[in-house]
């Protein structure tokens, strides 16, 4: 496929907000695809040359992006500049420039465009910036105008096709199947590997049989299982049987480790050595998938002396504590270790714990499809309950309501979240919600006491003194699950500091488009919207029903809203969008204090 032809796609899929659209044009260009060239396809829409959880990033710039579309065009960088701040958009400012140019430029297919940008990616050591630069402008002076306006937004990550995950599965399923029916096992497979294009060229050329044949693979990260909330202790217990495990709920950095002692092919670009003659591997993935195995050192030495495996994919919380008092420290202190620089100083000075609390893959095998109790045993076997730095999570089978609240009251008290209950014989479901893991938080007092994770979907020019911040307000919403899209449930405009503020503007800036994005339902708009990307986690006094919000909006046009909401913390680092609060879940704590006030 030619270039030329993708980049005609992408002009279409801008072109819309609507999801059944986009599936359609998405079935359309796919089914063009060849099976060497779908997963490149696949990762060029995702605006990426890899899987997100392999750290390869083109990194360039503006300021080099403004050099490398003024070598292509013969401008100078001040009016490559200048055209951009007028237009908004690097992109279309590469557009404009090459309309000027009168020669054919359409003759690059997919391929060598996406190998010319994976080569841009692993540029390093001396005279990098000169590499990219020149690499990057060679590469326009061969594309047509709109081939450039969208190969220019790629390293910018400004490719704002708002598309997600669910809509290109539906769309594989309809390319081959001619319907959506095929989206649940695609997704069984991608939520097994966190890889689209490695999912959609399995499928292209091995076919159904050959995705459900797609099993866990050290080095991929598992998209991780998420818990649902319920309203009491009664509740809960009708859902898990007589008998089930609660651990402590706690609040840190969600981790996902894989582990080979063997030599492991296939992830050189993550990979870190065992060291003392092993050739295997210890990766840390982040809840929203990251690879963050550079930033913490202390967890990695920890998981090679202390866990006891061949090879292992285990999650556990990360926190830190501290050993001499037994006292967990607050999110706040945690968040200190997610930094770039210094790393092995704060290491030293702020030592984190893992706590692991699941095992999906050990000696070789998938266990995921084992019940929790089984895996749970396994992991109670390679992880020491004496370790320093990698723990077992304490648990407790409990019976009744009694307990839960006991249990409950302990963790609370030791300045940790809540509990996590969970069922006994239950599989670990990657990806998906389920009541198989049941949330427990401080929310049995009847009036909203639990908090939202919320998705920033706009923000509202700052007036007065908030002029200087950029931003005044917040629009806000949760996601939909059943719609894969996000919808509004609270306009923010107090309770943030300065700070906070000005930190709301400066993420917003990366994240702000001109049009409300296709995966956005929203009735109000906002000053500036913006990608939906960031989690923020909110509190609020009450759930409302609202005519102006369109969270869980029903047949008399009424939907959900926060009322008093103001930010707890920022958590665009740990959380994926899709992974914020739901729909449904709005509707459960809703239906929790409305069940508490007829009381």
């Amino acid at each position: 496929m030619k270039f030329r032809t993708l980049a005609e796609y992408y002009e279409k899929l801008e072109g819309t907000s609507k999801r059944l659209e986009l599936i359609d044009i998405l079935s359309e260009l796919f089914k063009k695809a060849k099976s060497d060239e779908i997963g490149k396809i696949c990762y060029l829409i995702q605006g990426r040359v890899a899987p997100f959880f392999e750290p390869i990033e083109i990194g360039m710039a503006e300021s080099m992006i403004a050099q490398s579309v003024s070598r292509a065009f013969d401008e100078s960088k001040e009016d490559v500049l200048r055209l951009y701040r007028k237009l908004g958009n690097f992109g279309l400012a590469a557009q404009s420039l090459s309309n000027k140019k009168q020669a054919t430029r359409d003759k690059l297919s997919v391929k060598e465009v996406f190998d010319e940008l994976l080569r841009i990616a692993k540029f390093s050591g001396e005279g990098t910036v000169e590499k990219k630069v020149s690499t990057l402008s060679d590469l326009l002076k061969k594309v047509d105008p709109v081939s450039a306006k969208h190969i220019v937004n790629i390293p910018l990550d400004t490719l704002r096709l708002g598309i997600g995950d669910p809509t290109i599965l539906d769309a594989l399923s309809l390319s081959k199947n001619g319907d959506k029916t095929l989206r649940p096992i695609l997704e069984d497979a991608y939520n097994k590997t966190s890889d689209l294009g490695f999912v959609a060229e399995t499928f292209f050329k091995k076919g159904i049989g050959g995705i459900k044949n797609v099993k866990l693979v050290v080095g991929k990260p598992v998209r991780p299982a998420l818990a649902e909330r319920l309203p009491s202790a009664d509740e809960a217990i009708k859902r898990l049987g007589k008998k089930f495990a609660a651990e402590p709920k706690f609040d840190g950095f969600r981790v996902q480790v894989h582990m080979d002692r063997r030599h492991l092919r296939g992830v050189p670009q993550a990979q870190h050595h065992l060291g003392g003659g092993g050739e295997g591997v210890i990766l840390l993935f982040s809840r929203n998938l990251e690879n963050t195995t550079h930033a913490f050192p202390d967890i990695v030495d920890g998981v090679k002396k202390e866990v006891k495996a061949k090879s292992a994919i285990l999650e556990g919380e990360a926190i830190a504590y501290n050993p001499v008092t037994s006292e967990f420290l607050p999110f706040q202190e945690t968040t200190k270790r997610r930094r770039k620089y210094k790393i092995e100083e704060m290491a030293k000075k702020l030592p984190l714990v893992l706590f692991a609390f699941d095992l999906l893959y050990l000696n070789g095998k998938d266990i995921t499809q084992k019940p929790y109790k089984e895996r749970r045993e396994l992991l109670e076997l390679i992880v020491s309950k004496n370790g320093d730095i990698v723990k077992i999570a304490e648990e407790k089978i409990l019976k009744s309501a009694k307990e839960i609240a006991e249990f409950f009251n302990e963790a609370i008290s030791e300045g940790l979240e809540g509990l996590m209950l969970k069922k006994l014989d239950s599989a670990y479901v990657a990806g998906g919600r389920g009541f198989h893991w049941i949330k427990f938080k401080r929310s049995q007092a009847g009036s909203l006491t639990d908090t939202l994770d919320c998705v920033l979907l706009g923000v509202y020019s700052g007036k007065g003194k908030r002029t200087e911040f950029g931003v005044g307000g917040l629009l806000v919403g949760v996601y939909d699950e059943k719609k894969d899209e996000f919808v509004s449930i609270s306009r923010i405009g107090t309770g943030l500091t300065d700070e906070e503020f000005r930190k709301v503007n400066e993420i917003s800036k990366h994240l702000r488009v001109q049009h409300k994005p296709a995966r956005v339902n929203s009735n109000i708009t906002p000053s500036h919207w913006v990608e939906p990307k960031v989690v923020l986690e909110i509190q609020a006094d009450e759930i409302t029903r609202s005519p102006i919000h369109t969270a869980g909006r029903d047949k008399e046009g009424l939907g959900y809203a926060l009322r008093f909401p103001r930010l707890v913390k920022f958590r665009e680092e740990d959380k994926r969008a899709e992974d914020a609060t739901t729909v449904n879940e709005v509707i459960k704590l809703y239906n929790q204090q409305f069940a508490h006030h007829k009381k």
